[in-house]
């Protein structure tokens, strides 16, 4: 067996149910670490970190060294993919991603293009060349796009940080269907594109992340979040058949079992909503399905015993069959990095 066979995460992602769950964090790298900071400080911004693949390699190893994570999972940023479009990103204090001009009609839609979408993103696809040299040889890589729906949303509200209550993609995707369609096309291709490039840099394994998939009402999560997905995974799945993806419809509450057995995904990412019960019964057992998540991340920042009952509780709820642990989202900047050294330690030294 090679040692990429190996890998827990690769192991559960196939569908097994190994020794211990793979542990890795969704935004595992980040503003809760110190040296993360200093890192971000050297690049000289957001944009300029994500887009250096010297301190991007850095950023995504930090976690790893500190915590002995199962995974690594490449740092940029899921606006990147809308830049490389045409859309302008920058990163305002306080606002974070803002993306000009906004994505409002079919003559904006026509401005954008896929002719620079791989010169706009090399640098991370080196990012990935180079995690592939650095990262210990039992530690996963993991690559990843956000999905249709959600940098749709970004685009149309032309930002990607602080509370919205997505009012204007809603209206514009609800009552102009055959309008907003040709965007969400446009970006279906582009992540394809992107994440195919991902894996042949060598990213093991890919993770779709759908923050948004929560807003929209049944027909329309079906069309805007389901249909996209399933498209990405049947084109990844007939390239690249030995990567597994992990998709993550955050919020979508009883439509998570129908969202699995239609996109194909190979796991799912939980949030912290779901029963675990059901989980195990309708996603691992009845659809034989690796599942992943979803300790709530505000329990994280909590520590000490509320953290430790929880994610025991989560192991035994989802241990028994293929599982990777995770938060519901990801790490919050208020997070004490003790309190992730504690979680790591109790998830690997787990035994069901």
């Amino acid at each position: 067996m090679g040692s990429e066979s190996k890998k827990l995460l690769l192991r559960a992602l196939g569908g097994e149910r190994t020794e211990r769950p793979p542990i890795w964090l969704m935004r595992q790298a980040g503003r809760y670490l110190p040296e993360y900071h200093v890192t971000r400080a050297a690049a000289g911004g957001m944009l300029e970190l994500c887009n250096s693949p010297e301190h991007a390699v850095e950023v995504t190893l930090q976690p790893i060294r500190r915590f002995g994570l199962d995974a690594a999972i490449l740092f940029a940023d899921l606006p990147q993919i809308a830049a490389a479009l045409g859309q302008s990103l920058e990163y305002q204090a306080g606002e974070g991603p803002v993306l000009s001009p906004p994505i409002r009609s079919g003559a904006d839609i026509a401005r954008l293009s896929l002719a620079r979408l791989h010169e706009e993103l090399a640098p991370i696809y080196e990012t990935v060349r180079r995690l592939t040299l650095a990262l210990p040889t039992n530690v996963a890589l993991i690559g990843y796009a956000g999905a249709p729906w959600t940098v749709a949303t970004y685009m149309v509200e032309g930002r990607g940080g602080g509370p919205s209550d997505h009012a204007r993609i809603k209206q514009w995707a609800m009552s102009d269907p055959q309008a907003f369609q040709p965007l969400i096309d446009l970006l279906t291709e582009a992540v394809i594109q992107f994440l195919g490039r991902q894996i042949e840099a060598g990213a093991e394994a890919i993770q779709l992340f759908e923050s948004w998939a929560g807003i929209l009402p049944e027909p329309f999560f079906q069309r805007w979040c389901v249909q996209p997905v399933a498209g990405i995974v049947e084109a990844l799945h007939a390239r690249y058949p030995q990567t597994p993806i992990i998709a993550f419809p955050r919020g979508a509450g009883l439509l998570y079992e129908g969202y699995a057995r239609a996109t194909g995904a190979d796991c799912v990412g939980l949030d912290s909503t779901v029963p675990l019960g059901w989980a195990a019964r309708s996603i691992q057992r009845d659809l034989g399905r690796c599942v992943q998540g979803s300790l709530d991340n505000q329990l994280l920042v909590a520590g000490g015993e509320a953290m430790r009952a929880e994610a025991e509780r989560i192991l035994i709820g989802l241990g028994q069959g293929p599982f990777v642990f995770n938060l519901g989202h990801g790490i919050l900047q208020t997070t004490p990095p003790e309190h992730v050294h504690a979680l790591v330690r109790q998830v690997q030294s787990w035994r069901g």
